[in-house]
């Protein structure tokens, strides 16, 4: 008896043009979310076909060599297409740029130039780039009180590192700020559940402080899996300090895979 073939898959349907302009910024970031070669490849052609949201995508992949060779020259000139169509984010990554050394120079007066143009219009993140500088005086004047306000209006719209960091001038009370542990943990947790390394690392440390070494372990693995290695060493270093064994375990598997 012959066995029945199975019918093979229809070839996928072609996507137009049309439907790649349209496409939306949720389809976008799923494609982004998929094989990084794919979704280098798809995201270019909307990027090249003008979508808005593609084109700041691209520029990103680019930079960050994901499914492509890097190429941060051709990731600052998407940014600046986006930017000159007049999008806020496209300016604001423009100043990434100047300030990291992406495809150009470092040119901290042309970054903070750039983040303040974006922070007029109200982009939080321009805000938070602007007051990273502030703070440290690279490009523009040391002004921690600028900082402090650019902070503020960046958490006022629920910008995660800005929270964290207003959560760190209330605890440590910087900067002629009134020391308000409880408003700090409660900027932390709402910059932790958004997502933000930082923020879960020190609600974590605050909770252990409070007894919680349980609920705090939580917090430690959720910034432990996505920490930057700068932070993680500091992490690493604090918890292994503590009396509680499986925070000195976290500390331990930490270290090893920092050395890995």
């Amino acid at each position: 008896m012959l066995r029945r073939r199975k019918p093979e898959p229809a070839p996928p349907t072609p996507i137009t043009l049309a439907q790649i302009r349209e496409a939306s910024a949720e389809a976008l970031a799923a494609a982004f979310a998929g094989p990084p070669e794919e979704a280098a490849r798809w995201i270019a052609a909307a990027a090249r076909a003008g979508h808005r949201d593609a084109v700041l995508l691209y520029g990103q992949i680019l930079a960050d060599g994901r499914g492509v060779k890097q190429d941060r020259a051709a990731a600052l000139g998407w940014f600046r297409v986006a930017a000159e169509a007049g999008d806020v984010r496209g300016t604001n990554m423009l100043g990434r740029c100047h300030e990291l050394g992406w495809g150009t120079p470092p040119d901290f007066p042309r970054a903070a130039a750039l983040y303040a143009e974006a922070a007029e219009r109200g982009y939080d993140w321009a805000q938070y780039n602007l007051a990273t500088l502030h703070a440290r005086g690279a490009g523009v004047p040391e002004d921690r009180q600028r900082a402090l306000a650019l902070f503020r209006a960046a958490a006022a719209q629920g910008h995660a590192k800005s929270l964290t960091v207003l959560g760190r001038f209330m605890e440590e009370g910087w900067d002629g700020v009134p020391r308000d542990p409880a408003a700090a943990y409660a900027l932390y947790v709402r910059a932790a559940q958004a997502g933000d390394f930082r923020a879960q690392f020190n609600l974590g440390t605050l909770l252990v402080e409070d007894g919680r070494a349980e609920d705090a372990m939580a917090w430690f693995h959720q910034a432990a899996a996505t920490g930057s290695p700068d932070m993680l060493a500091v992490m690493a270093r604090r918890l292994a300090t503590r009396p509680e064994p499986a925070l000195r375990q976290l500390a331990a598997d930490i270290t090893t895979r920092l050395a890995g």
